[in-house]
């Protein structure tokens, strides 16, 4: 059996081996990057918002 070193991204999901944590939640290096790039005005900044709010709620729960 193989073991699984990666994390799930709060973002997309996906387990993955590379990445940052903010307060103790996974953010895989490719919806970091899509993020950064992502402008204001694109509909898929709110989706971004959305799922960085998971953040904050848990952390003041």
């Amino acid at each position: 059996m193989e073991q699984q070193t990666g994390q799930a991204c709060i973002i997309c999901g996906q387990e993955k081996e590379e990445g940052i944590v903010i307060v103790s939640h996974f953010i895989c290096e490719d919806c970091e990057s899509e993020m950064v790039r992502t402008e204001a005005e694109d509909a898929k900044y709110r989706f971004f918002i959305g799922r960085m709010k998971k953040i904050n709620l848990q952390k003041n729960a």
